[in-house]
């Protein structure tokens, strides 16, 4: 897998995983669970991760939703 995403803005994940079910593109949140070392003050960013054979159509599809300055490793 590689990382697609890197934020703390929840909303922004949200959208992102609303965006790859609906492509049928898996996906996983890694560092989720993360907050609770960091007290919930959303210091530490998540990571979308999608499969690497997906990723040119994940990244094709953050920026045609308008959310291209989001994407890791352009």
């Amino acid at each position: 897998m590689i990382e697609l995403i890197r934020t703390n803005d929840a909303v922004i994940i949200s959208f992102v995983e609303s965006l790859m079910r609906d492509a049928g593109i898996g996906c996983f949140v890694a560092d989720q669970n993360m907050s609770v070392l960091d007290g919930s003050l959303g210091i530490l960013p998540r990571r979308v991760m999608v499969d690497a054979d997906q990723a040119d159509a994940a990244r094709r599809i953050l920026t045609d939703a308008g959310i291209a300055n989001e994407i890791r490793g352009k």
